[in-house]
């Protein structure tokens, strides 16, 4: 039996008839809705907002046609083909940081996936975006923590106003589950190294053991991957990238091997089959007022890094989580939930410059290391006779770059247009810009797929994290400059290609539509928002209330 069949069965209770449970940590009993504010009358008792890692609006175009499950349904509801990340640095923090909080990532304070803050004690000044620095951890390791996160979650709002909701997330990531939880969480899970763990400090609970259990049996377990769907056969095909070849993989998994578990469909599946779990257990969805369970799958973006986006692997990958979700939604449909749904990404993404050059992309290219901090540093150092050490702070060739803070005010700012001048005459070099030019630059408005590049990366500039100088590529230029295996491809870029995503919203009795019209993610949580009857002041958010009716009602409500 292929692992495909046995995750239905290993990682079980999809479809379990649901159990007297224990109480799960911060459940309450449900009681009436606080007075002053009442969920609409027909408002979910259950939305669900899902997050798919990597998943652009090019992969959902590309394969819309061979979705036959979860996906399938959700494009039988409001379908917004042309979502957009609008901001320019286009990584999984900032991303998420979007998706339930309505704002971008100038406003949730979360420019990045890593920035520096060469104020803190520790040697490496290098800040994961969902870390707590100020806690001691174990070499080589971080306290995970929302705390950076600058805004409320929508799930943090519904519980300002209903303290009955729940509001839960659950991810193959940390910083997923906690831009979408938010500081005001009743649960959150995401997969470490071969389980599911939560915050620092607490345990796991009953429901992640179970799950935990379901997956330690199956890494026991192995198995020899896939079967290739037909079609998938004409991405069938070998290419290298560096010393690696991608292409033609099925996911084969020797026993207890967590990394082939966590970048393959499994992890989706594994997600998924927790979700559910903590659906019955805390009976979400059962009160008088809506829950928030906030999904995101991580799947995708890992085999996107690891394969690229056009081969065999990523095929496989979405013919399999069309059906993970088809079985989640199933399993909702029998438990008499009345749930709505969105889906959307975080970002999207591109596939391996070896590939892309070979399919019609020739200017296709990996950057030139002497774009890297350490090259720039080495260059403007010996041009100014300033220590080249450390003297440019950044994570690659792209995004932001910091200058280092022992400098002398007229230093810095020597170095800084040293640096852009540099840079700007790199023939892979799209723009620099200067914080100064960044923070002058008013918040972009408008339609978002006519944002010139500085509004793009203003609206991920944050004045306290963000870099000194910020650096974009061409398009077609990945910043990705070595291969490796593991990781082919990237993302991060300003280009639509890792700026759109789709955004699908589903309830039962629906009505189908499709706005081919761009909208942002910061529209989802005001939407939702509405969905349920939530009332927020004006410019409470970045994003605006979408109208879901498709008809002469407006679920965003009369002003709108």
């Amino acid at each position: 039996m292929r692992y495909a069949r046995k995750a239905l069965l290993i990682l079980a209770g999809l479809v379990a008839p649901i159990a007297p449970h224990a109480v799960a940590r911060g459940h309450n009993p449900p009681a009436a809705a606080p007075h002053g504010q009442a969920p609409a009358a027909n408002a979910p008792r259950l939305v669900i907002a899902i997050s798919i890692d990597q998943f652009s609006a090019d992969l959902f175009a590309q394969y819309r046609s061979h979705f036959t499950g979860g996906l399938a349904r959700l494009a039988g509801g409001g379908v917004f083909p042309s979502g957009y990340q609008s901001h320019a640095a286009t990584e999984t923090c900032p991303g998420h940081s979007t998706i339930m909080t309505g704002m971008r990532p100038a406003h949730t304070g979360i420019i990045a996936n890593t920035w520096f803050d060469q104020s803190i004690a520790r040697a490496n000044k290098a800040v994961y975006c969902a870390e707590d620095e100020t806690r001691p951890a174990p070499a080589g390791d971080y306290v995970a923590s929302v705390t950076h996160l600058l805004v409320p979650t929508l799930g943090e709002r519904i519980k300002a106003v209903w303290p009955n909701s729940r509001n839960i997330a659950v991810s193959g990531k940390d910083r997923a589950a906690l831009m979408m939880g938010g500081h005001r969480i009743d649960e959150v899970y995401w997969w470490k190294a071969r389980g599911f763990v939560t915050l620092d400090g607490e345990t796991v609970g009953r429901v992640a053991a179970e799950q935990n259990a379901a997956v330690a049996q199956a890494l026991a377990a192995g198995d020899p991957g896939y079967a290739l769907p037909d079609f998938c056969v004409p991405k069938d095909r070998a290419v290298a990238a560096g010393p690696v070849t991608v292409g033609t993989g099925r996911f084969a998994m020797a026993a207890n091997d967590a990394t082939a578990f966590r970048a393959s469909p499994r992890l989706d599946r594994a997600v998924l089959d927790l979700a559910t779990r903590v659906i019955d257990t805390d009976r979400l969805g059962h009160g008088v007022t809506p829950d928030v369970l906030s999904i995101s799958l991580s799947a995708t973006d890992y085999i996107g890094h690891g394969y690229g986006t056009q081969g065999a692997e990523m095929c496989i990958q979405l013919h399999q989580l069309d059906t993970a979700l088809g079985d989640f939604f199933t399993a909702l449909d029998v438990r008499g939930i009345d749930y709505a749904v969105v889906l959307t990404a975080d970002h999207g993404g591109a596939d391996m410059p070896e590939r892309s050059r070979q399919q019609a992309l020739p200017l296709a290219q990996r950057a030139d290391a002497a774009l890297l901090p350490k090259a720039i540093s080495e260059r403007v150092g010996a041009k100014l006779g300033i220590d080249p050490k450390g003297l440019l702070l950044g994570e690659g060739p792209s995004g932001d770059l910091w200058v280092r803070a022992d400098l002398t005010p007229a230093q810095k700012s020597a170095v800084i247009a040293a640096a852009h001048d540099d840079l700007i005459s790199q023939p892979q070099v799209a723009k620099v810009f200067t914080a100064a030019e960044l923070a002058a630059e008013p918040m972009p408005s408008g339609s978002p797929e006519r944002w010139s590049l500085i509004q793009r990366a203003r609206a991920s500039f944050y004045a306290p994290r963000s870099g000194d100088l910020v650096v974009l590529l061409n398009r077609g230029v990945m910043s990705l400059v070595t291969p490796g295996k593991g990781i082919v491809a990237t993302h991060g870029s300003p280009w639509d290609n890792n700026r759109r995503v789709p955004i699908l919203f589903w309830r039962k009795g629906i009505v189908t539509f499709e706005q081919p019209n761009p909208v942002e993610t910061v529209d989802i949580a005001p939407t939702l928002a509405a969905w349920v009857g939530l009332r927020l002041p004006p410019g409470t958010m970045d994003g605006r209330c979408l109208d879901l009716d498709a008809g002469p009602g407006n679920t965003c409500g009369a002003d709108n």
